[in-house]
Order: structure tokens, then sequence, then C-alpha cells
């Protein structure tokens, strides 16, 4: 058995994890409001972005009427033969299993299209590290592949701060690339975040653009129901809200607009518009899976420092029973060396 002065050394140890794991929750639980106050905003402007689209669509001639096609090339349905993947994962650890699911679901996702040419876009430390130790590296677009799939760019740090014009110049690069038929389809493999116990894994297809304001899942993981009761007694403990944001007064405006029955007089033709806020509704659906994305992560930094500070607790009351019991041998020890020696004289 240790002595007490080993074991005392060990609860200040702990005791000195326990205090750095509850900041760390406190902190992630911070930035988990912060999270989905931004996912939440950015909802109107989503809203009405979808309906202005579905207005025009509905006002454009987006099919050749001689061919059938689509006028618009990101419209345009080929053969999935080249196929981008845009990996999200995030930059730090002590996440628990956030970055470990998302790499579970790439894995299913490239057996899944293991005979079709796959370029990934990294995003996020973790995914980057992952794919190099398994796949080449390769230029995107260029003549010569290093491999089947093969890994075309990386983007670190990017959800520290998710802004707007940094997804959009990658979503325009992406956009560019399926306009050239560089690739045929893009997908975007993240955690879908709409609560804390309200979550999935989910790879969806943002290109082609198909039914405008329907997220389009190609694969779909969900967290066991142990792994949801974890989540929401970290939130309950944190004091965050279990429930889905409900509809603000902005969406519901929003959602107005283009159900009413009249005929909307547009300063450029119907079809020019169109043609224009098209690529930022893809650029949109990008960075509405990388704001859900970082609260995702933050809920699951929240729950691993939640779960460390529990067992740092059990593991102080486990070495302090140690302590006194040690302790106490040591005080039955003395007392007897003192009985024994009075009863020897």
């Amino acid at each position: 058995m240790a002595n007490i002065r080993d074991i005392r050394r060990r609860i200040r140890s702990v005791k000195n994890t326990r205090q750095i794991t509850k900041a760390m929750k406190m902190v992630s639980a911070a930035k988990l409001r912060r999270a989905q106050e931004r996912a939440l905003a950015s909802r109107p402007y989503a809203q009405m972005l979808v309906n202005v689209l579905t207005s025009a669509m509905d006002r454009a001639d987006v099919i050749d009427p001689v061919t059938g096609s689509p006028k618009h090339p990101l419209l345009a349905v080929r053969p999935e033969n080249n196929i981008l993947l845009v990996l999200v994962t995030g930059d730090r650890g002590l996440a628990g299993a956030f970055n470990s699911n998302v790499l579970k679901v790439v894995t299913k996702f490239l057996q899944f299209f293991s005979d079709k040419n796959v370029d990934i876009l990294a995003v996020g430390r973790k995914g980057r590290d992952f794919l190099r130790r398994r796949y080449p590296v390769g230029k995107a677009g260029g003549p010569e592949r290093a491999g089947q799939t093969q890994v075309v760019g990386e983007h670190l740090n990017l959800l520290a701060k998710v802004e707007y014009e940094s997804v959009d110049e990658i979503a325009d690069r992406i956009a560019k690339a399926y306009v050239e038929e560089q690739i045929d389809s893009v997908y975007v493999i993240f955690n879908e975040f709409k609560s804390v116990i309200a979550q999935r894994l989910i790879a969806q297809r943002i290109l082609p653009v198909q039914e405008i304001g329907r997220r389009e899942v190609a694969l779909t993981e969900e967290f066991s129901l142990e792994q949801r009761e974890r989540m929401g007694e970290a939130a309950r403990a944190a004091g965050i809200s279990l429930q889905q944001p409900g509809t603000t007064e902005a969406e519901q405006e929003a959602a107005k607009f283009g159900t009413a029955p009249v005929d909307y007089i547009y300063e450029q033709p119907a079809e020019e518009l169109f043609a224009d806020i098209l690529p930022r509704y893809v650029a949109m659906e990008l960075f509405q899976g990388l704001l859900e994305s970082v609260a995702a992560e933050h809920a699951a930094r929240m729950t691993a420092m939640d779960s460390a500070t529990n067992n740092a607790n059990d593991v102080i009351d486990s070495l302090t029973l140690t302590m006194n019991r040690a302790r106490q041998a040591a005080i039955t020890k003395e007392i007897i060396e003192i009985v024994s020696g009075a009863a020897a004289l």
C-alpha cells in the first residue's frame, strides 16, 4: 500500500486536473451557446434565399425545351465518376468521439464509392492528418491522379471563426470545378446539429442542385441512446436547453415571401436572377454545415469534459478512502506498538 504522502500528492494532482476539465467544460458551454446563436441567426437569410430561388424558378425557364436539360450548369446531373468530398472535422482534440465518429462515416463513404475517383478537401486538422496517413496528396483537375482517392486541399483553423467570405471563396472554386466538369458531384460530411440531443452525422450532396430547400442526405449515422443521454446530462448541468430553437419572427417573415398569389416584378430577368443566386445557395449550404459542425464540436467537448470531471470526482473519492484506510492502519500500528511496549515493562 502506498504511503499517505504519495496518496495526498495524487489527490492534489487529480484535483488540479478536475479544475482544468471543469473550466474547459464551462468554456465549451459558453462557446456552444454562441455557436447556436450564429446558426440560428443565419436561418432567416437561408430561408429568404430559398424562397427567392423557388420564386425565380417558377417564373424562369430553367429547362431547355428542346433538349430537356437544365440551362444552368449547377443543375446538370451527370454520372458520378469524379466526386469531390468536403470533410469537416475539428482542429483540436479533447472532444470525445467527435472526430472519430466523423472519420468512421468517411470510411463508409469511401467504401461505398470505392469504384469512383474521389477528391477530398479536408476542413480541419484532425481530418487532414487522418487522410494523409492513408491517401496520397494530389492536384485537383490535374492530368494525372496521385491515386483513385486523393487529398486535393486543406483548410485549417477555419472552424475557429467561420466567416462567410472564406466559405464563399471555397464554394466558388467548387462551383467552377463543377461547371468545368472536373467533378461530377460534391458531398459534404459533417455533424448535423439541431440541439444537444438532436444530432446526426450526414453526407449531404450539395451539387448538383436537385431540390432547393431540402438537404439531400446520401449517408447518415445516428447517435446511440446512451450517447444522447450523456449529452443531455452534460447540457443540463451546464444550464443549456435541450429543446430545438423555435421559429423566429424573422424566419416567419422570410417564409412568407413568394407564397402570395401575386406576380413579382424583378429588375433583372428571372433567368439572370436565378443564375446569379444559385451559387450563393450552394455557398450557404456549405456555410450552414460548417456552423452546425462548430456547434456539435463544442457540445462534444462539453460532454467529454463533464465526463472527465465526474471521473476525477470518483478517483478523488477512491483515493481519499484509500488514504483514510492507510492512516487508520498507521494509527492502529502505533497503538499496538505502544501497548506492546507497555506490556513488556
